[in-house]
Order: C-alpha cells, then structure tokens, then sequence
C-alpha cells in the first residue's frame, strides 16, 4: 500500500490493515473522555452553585465533595496529558500528529482544504487517510491541544490561589493572575475553556461518527483495535509525484 508521506494519504492499494493507534493512545483517550466528562459536571456547579440543601455544612460535605471531584479528575486529567506528551515522543508517528501538525507541508494543506469541500458536501468522496486527516489534525491541535494545555494552566492557578502569595503553588503558577489582571478574568477564562473544549467533544464525535458510516475506514473500532481498517478504494493519486513512506 502506498501512502504519501508526512500527510498519510492512501495513494494505491492493495489496502490493508495498519496499526495506527498503539495501546497507551488508546487508554488515554479514554481516560480524558471520563475525565472531562466529570470535570464538566463539576465545573459547571462550581460556577453555578446548587441551592443550599439545608442544615450544617459540615454534615453534608456537598460543596467540598463536589470540589475534590473536580480536583481529583483535574489531576487525573493533568497526569494523563503530560504521559501522553511522552508517548509522542517515544512513540510511532501517528502519537505525534495532534501535537506537530506538518504546516509547512503543501500536501498536508491541500488535503486539509480537500477534507474541508468533503464536510461541506462540496466533494462527493472523501480520501483516505492512515491516522488523523489533515482537518482532524488541525481541529484537535487547536481545538484540544492549546485548549487543553490553556484549562491546565489557568485551573492550577486558580488552585493555587488559595495558598496565597510567596508560597510554591503561587510562585509556580502565580504569573496568570499577572498576565490576566485579576482572578475573575482567569476564573472567567477557565470557565470559557471548559466551553471550548465541550464544543470540541461535540464537533469531534460528530465528525468520527459520520466518517465512520459515510467514509472508507474504520474510525470508532479503531480507536478501541488500534488498527485501522479500509472499506473501499483510495482516489486516483493527485497531480503531485507521490512517495512511499
């Protein structure tokens, strides 16, 4: 099988199966979806209060439980994303590709704008791709990635706020409340990343559900495999002189 490099193009067959996805991905993708999931829930009564259920605080503990579910999964969440930027480095190259989209690749552009005339029913067949296609790679560098690396930093500031100035956490993360000008614009800013990202998890398994019924690859099975498998054939070869990986 034939695919162009830096973009992972299906070029020519015969199609077969390719391991995409190794195991620490796979675990860590499922990971962050019970992740954010919790830190939604969590978040979302944290800056919205529920009504006083009535009686002593001290007895029902409901506030505090619902901020050390928060902080818990926060850490969970932090842990598996630094592991994860481990195994882009250690790992095979499809590990890398929501962190280093290639840019500077002309081919990766004209698939990202090809994949893009496919989502708006401009284009009839879509190509195929070993991995993240160029437009997937974009939206889970900007979309999760920065989003997710933002929502880190400002929720361990917030964190850290508690400590007060001259201690650790503060001299660690206490350079937010100077970039932003106070804590209610980094608890405002918090708030809209979690957003950010939740409008990210809408869009993503909107788009892996329609490539998986509509496309000519498997994408739900093989984020739970790691093996991406081919249901049709690859387009004729662009203009551009391919080369094999």
């Amino acid at each position: 099988m034939r695919i162009e490099r830096g973009t992972g193009r299906v070029l020519a067959g015969p199609l077969e199966p390719v391991y995409v996805y190794e195991a620490p991905v796979r675990v860590w993708h499922w990971v962050m979806v019970v992740c954010m999931i919790v830190l939604a829930v969590t978040g979302y009564l944290i800056g919205s209060p529920p009504p006083a259920i009535g009686g002593e605080a001290t007895f029902s503990y409901y506030f505090a439980w619902i901020r050390m579910l928060h902080l818990i999964a926060a850490w969970i969440f932090t842990v598996a994303f630094a592991v994860r930027v481990y195994w882009a480095i250690v790992g095979n190259h499809h590990a890398r590709s929501i962190f280093l989209p290639p840019f500077f690749n002309p081919a990766w552009w004209r698939g990202l704008f090809q994949q893009m005339g496919y989502y708006l029913f401009l284009r009839r067949d879509a190509d195929l791709w070993v991995g993240h296609n160029p437009l997937a790679q974009a939206a889970m560098f900007f979309m999760y990635t920065l989003g997710t690396i933002f929502i880190i930093v400002t929720g361990f500031a917030l964190y850290a706020e508690q400590w007060g100035w001259g201690t650790v956490p503060m001299q660690l993360f206490g350079w937010v409340f100077v970039l932003f000008g106070d804590p209610q614009m980094v608890r405002t800013l918090h708030h809209l990343a979690m957003w950010y990202l939740l409008l990210f998890a809408v869009i993503h398994m909107y788009m892996v559900m329609r490539e998986d019924i509509m496309s000519g690859e498997t994408i739900v099975g093989t984020m739970f495999s790691g093996i991406r498998l081919f249901k049709g054939e690859p387009r004729a070869p662009a203009a551009q002189p391919p080369s094999d990986r």
